[in-house]
């Protein structure tokens, strides 16, 4: 299972780090350090976010005078092995790893420990960005040296697998282990450039096509449709001699997914969940979120397709009626299971709270908002929330009092800011305070005359 990129996130995470990144450079590392928590418990496979707290970690530690913790020094001085972790539960393993990082960036035991739990969970280069680290605290560690050069290779990045070769080899030029790796690598990036990037395909080159598939796979190279096909039958196969390996179900699925079979794509992903270390992976769990609602989704289009094209059906109209009340079931759902297993996730309560204020369970939904105002990144949104909560019960002095906070709190007059304005001046209408609305309208008016309604307002109050 691959790494993701910041920008495969969610867009308010997005935001979250890009205010993460901003507050690191204004000393405000407590904020940077909550952000990335909690980003990485969504994405624990997203390593700019990992790298990005490792960095104000270290800042932390310093401002303190730093310190090095030897407590857990003993877990693992072997050679680091891809693939293994026995019965460990990789998901576990992680959490530990992050709560030992989170006291002591520096502690080279909980290094290892991030190190293996990324392998069992396929994130292949966060496995070398510890160990790395570990190789930044212990320089002369030969073992773990051997160890990142081989993550590194695992992970497709054969140059910088050469670089630790390379640096062992300086010390001791007779090291067996280091030769190989040194063999290895440079093999690995002979296939990824220069003598393969030739006239002619990889099969052209070698004689065997088993090899060549083979090369294929390690070069990435994009996979045509009998290839995916083939690689989706391997996986298979894998899957019923290795029913206990979580990394055959998730090939299973991402190969399922580029075939554009959804349906099958989240079947695996549930599969994966039941193996042991799946369902506690939070990246399987997004996933599985993800595809179940883009699968839902995908059956009310149709639905609402065939209502479109045959609007008198009732059938069709009772089938496009069960997938939309099918869709926000389920949103409802596991917007609810998330929130109880992270409860301190500020975001997915605000979402909560809008599913809720939708289907009408507005006490429900204040209660959501009003917890979700803790957290800074939606905290305007969710006093406009609350606002728009004690509107929909006619309790308009406490929505004007929500709603006024969160106008204070925008300063830009942009399309949000808006909005508030005009729940405002909606607000003093149904309380009857004419003046007190039009004043709320006039400010949207004087800065966009198109925007909603308000230039009807305006217009109908002035000529009266």
């Amino acid at each position: 299972m691959p790494e993701v990129s910041v920008t495969s996130l969610d867009p308010r995470h997005q935001k979250l780090i890009d205010n993460a990144r901003v507050a690191i450079d204004r000393g405000n590392l407590d904020y940077t350090l909550e952000v990335t928590a909690q980003v990485l418990k969504v994405a624990p496979g997203c390593l700019p976010v990992r790298k990005l707290q490792r960095v104000a970690q270290l800042k932390q530690v310093k401002g303190k005078g730093g310190f090095l913790s030897k407590t857990l020094s003993g877990i693992s001085n072997a050679p680091f092995m891809f693939g293994g972790g026995g019965k460990k539960d990789p998901a576990k393993q992680l959490e530990s790893a992050e709560a030992l990082l989170a006291k002591d960036p520096n502690n080279v035991a909980a290094l290892k420990m991030l190190a293996e739990a990324a392998a069992g969970l396929g994130f292949l280069e966060t496995v070398a960005f510890a160990l790395d680290a570990v190789r930044e605290l212990e320089p002369g560690n030969r073992v773990n040296l051997i160890a990142l050069g081989e993550a590194w290779l695992a992970a497709g990045k054969p140059a910088d697998a050469l670089k630790v070769a390379d640096e062992i080899l300086t010390a001791k030029p007779m090291d067996a282990d280091a030769q190989t790796l040194m063999r290895k690598a440079s093999i690995a990036q002979t296939m990824t450039k220069g003598n393969w990037e030739g006239q002619g395909s990889f099969r052209d080159k070698l004689k065997d096509e088993a090899q060549a598939v083979m090369l294929e796979q390690a070069a990435k190279v994009v996979a045509s449709g009998d290839m995916t096909q083939r690689l989706l039958d391997d996986a298979l196969a894998l899957v019923v001699k290795e029913p206990a390996n979580l990394n055959h179900y998730r090939t299973i699925a991402e190969t399922y997914q580029k075939l554009g079979n959804l349906e099958e794509t989240l079947v695996w992903v549930r599969k994966a969940r039941q193996v042991p270390g799946g369902g506690a992976d939070s990246a399987l769990e997004k996933q599985e979120t993800e595809l179940a609602t883009t699968v839902i989704e995908k059956h009310l289009k149709a639905a609402e397709a065939a209502m479109a094209a045959a609007p008198n059906d009732p059938a069709a109209k009772a089938k496009m009626d069960a997938a939309r009340a099918e869709l926000a079931d389920f949103k409802l759902t596991e917007a609810k299971r998330y929130v109880e297993r992270y409860p301190n996730d500020y975001e997915a309560r605000y979402k909560l709270g809008g599913l809720l204020l939708e289907l009408g369970q507005t006490d429900s939904a204040i209660g959501q908002f009003q917890q979700a105002q803790k957290g800074p990144q939606v905290r305007v949104a969710s006093l406009v929330g609350l606002g728009r909560c004690f509107k929909a019960k006619k309790l308009f002095d406490l929505a004007i009092a929500q709603l006024t906070t969160a106008k204070k709190e925008l300063a830009q007059m942009d399309d949000t800011k808006k909005d508030v304005i005009y729940e405002l001046g909606a607000c003093f209408e149904l309380m009857g305070k004419a003046d007190a609305a039009i004043g709320e309208f006039k400010e949207i008016y004087s800065e966009d005359i198109g925007f909603r309604d308000v230039a009807d307002k305006i217009n109908a109050f002035y000529s009266k």
